[in-house]
């Protein structure tokens, strides 16, 4: 927590943490706000979560959570009216605090204080400069707008890694990385964390230890694009032009999206891998449960990295069953699909696992809600035309939440009708503006969004964003190449490599790997080899089997 003291009654924050409330009641703070959307990060805590632990200590909270670069005159005029009926002195945070010393300064700063307010804020490290004009009523003098030949909004891996192959080609590019985050997380390792065998603290690493050193690191949120002007709009709303932008921010997790999941998340027996900070808490949970019933769930596609919500249930079964507890474990997955896995090559390999587990499965059955303290959740039920509900209880239950493209991007005139970022499924250029590329989880392209697929997605936006720039005609292709490491046992992975249509696309002779079977060397593969790989190659321009092959003319 970075904590900054603005005046005696106002304090301002980036993302604080639970443990952070206790030192906030050691520091007199009487009231927090919330400013920040739940979901943005995947490491950010609900706000019911600050909620309750700020109730222990008697501080009020209020939660009035605005969008990155979205301040309107009414959320300002909101926070006003809250601020001064609270008891002081205040606390407001956000991702960054950016958003909740903006909305201080627009409710409270009067024109003619517009110095000491940009001197107060600075002293602080935000540059506010951006909202003179609207607390002056009248243009501020303009500042010049930095241009960069590449913009990429996103410092996770797909944008590291497309930023380090286009510097691999063309070392005195000039580039901009956008991403507010601290904080650089390995999420394959998580499935991992989750089973015992990495520790957390080796799936992540300093941003700024892992982005390129001739990299422009803009250490801000995206409120906007205006594509017309070339332009990306950061919080604040400052202008950033480009020549070309790489789009590629991941995706945002919907915690809200099921009733009740985030009274109760990290307690009560409910889990998921899904976020860094509770990935610990589901290892606890299987080390303890000796009998009772396990759920693990699968929401409605896409998701990041589909099969981890299996992973999770192999993992944890494998677990029991070699401490001879399985046997008093009853194992349910609910998928909200029809199948368990969707390239059928790989099924008959994951059910004979189902059978060892002896799971039973529960296909068009969709998480809407969860009761943690009375442990009872509760499924849709899609067959046919009708829909029911039913209600079940657990001892143990591992959450998928439904997913979907970041705020920012979803309000953006870059999406299709589903709000994913619209591009050419071969070349990852953008149907619309021809400036523009987008890879990773973000983008509509119909494939896996797994780290592999971002792994082969990257020298090719690379390699077309040179030919962009220099007003080629010929692109390299993208065939949807994604791989999801099905880690079946402790020991063994069902290796799954495929792409677009579910076409088999196999890294590795069968007599190494057959990656329909179980086996020894793929397990290998994902515990002792990709993590360097990971690291060291794709996040340094190193493009081990990935490299582009294949030109073809564009219209």
């Amino acid at each position: 927590m970075k904590l900054k003291q603005i005046n005696a009654e106002f304090w301002v924050a980036d993302q604080i943490s639970i443990q952070d409330v206790a030192e906030l009641a050691e520091k007199g703070i009487k009231t927090i706000f919330c400013n920040r959307p739940d979901g943005e990060g995947s490491d950010q805590p609900n706000f019911i979560e600050i909620q309750k632990m700020a109730e222990q200590y008697g501080i009020a909270i209020q939660y009035q959570p605005v969008l990155s670069g979205k301040i309107t005159d009414t959320q300002a005029q909101e926070f006003a009216a809250n601020y001064r009926a609270a008891e002081k002195p205040v606390l407001a945070y956000c991702r960054s605090g950016t958003r909740s010393i903006s909305l201080w300064a627009l409710s409270e700063v009067q024109p003619q204080s517009y110095e000491e307010m940009l001197a107060r804020s600075s002293a602080a490290g935000y540059d506010l400069r951006a909202i003179v004009p609207r607390l002056m009523k009248k243009n501020f003098p303009s500042q010049e707008i930095a241009c960069y030949s590449v913009v990429i909004v996103g410092a996770g891996a797909a944008g590291i890694s497309v930023a380090a192959s286009l510097l691999s080609r063309q070392p005195n590019l000039d580039i901009a990385i956008i991403d507010p985050a601290d904080v650089h997380y390995y999420q394959p390792g998580w499935t991992m964390v989750g089973g015992g065998i990495f520790s957390p603290q080796t799936t992540a690493r300093p941003m700024q230890s892992v982005l390129p050193k001739q990299v422009k690191w803009i250490q801000a949120a995206v409120a906007a694009f205006d594509p017309e002007q070339r332009q990306v709009i950061l919080e604040g709303c400052m202008p950033l032009s480009y020549r070309t932008l790489v789009v590629c921010p991941g995706l945002k997790l919907n915690w809200h999206g099921i009733d009740g999941l985030v009274e109760t998340l990290g307690q009560n027996g409910v889990t998921s891998n899904y976020r860094y900070d509770l990935a610990p808490y589901t290892w606890q949970l299987v080390q303890n449960l000796k009998k009772g019933k396990a759920i693990f769930t699968q929401p409605p596609m896409p998701i990041k990295c589909a099969g981890a919500p299996q992973k999770a249930m192999y993992l944890s079964a494998d677990y029991w069953l070699k401490q001879g507890v399985l046997k008093d474990i009853s194992i349910d997955f609910y998928n909200t699909g029809a199948v368990l896995f969707g390239v059928k090559e790989y099924v008959p390999a994951l059910m004979e696992y189902v059978k060892r587990y002896q799971a039973n499965l529960h296909f068009n059955h969709q998480l809407v809600k969860v009761d943690g303290p009375n442990k009872k959740a509760w499924f849709k039920v899609t067959d046919g035309d009708q829909i029911s509900t039913v209600e079940t209880d657990f001892d143990f239950l591992h959450v998928v939440p439904p997913q979907q493209a970041p705020d920012f991007i979803r309000a953006s005139t870059l999406t299709d009708e589903a709000g994913w970022v619209s591009v050419n499924p071969a070349t990852l250029q953008h149907t619309r503006y021809p400036d523009i590329f987008a890879l990773g989880d973000v983008s509509n392209t119909p494939n896996a969004k797994t780290a592999a697929a971002a792994r082969a997605q990257a020298p090719i936006v690379a390699e077309n964003v040179l030919a962009q720039l220099q007003g080629g005609q010929k692109f390299f292709e993208y065939n949807g190449y994604g791989s999801c490491p099905l880690t079946v046992e402790r020991g063994k992975i069902v290796l799954a490599e495929f792409g677009y249509g579910g076409k088999l696309l196999p890294s590795f002779p069968k007599w190494f790997i057959d990656g329909t079977q179980p086996s020894r060397m793929a397990w290998l593969l994902k515990e002792q080899i990709l993590p360097p790989i990971y690291w060291q190659g794709m996040l340094k321009g190193r493009e081990w089997m990935v490299k582009p092959k294949k030109q073809v003319e564009t219209v």
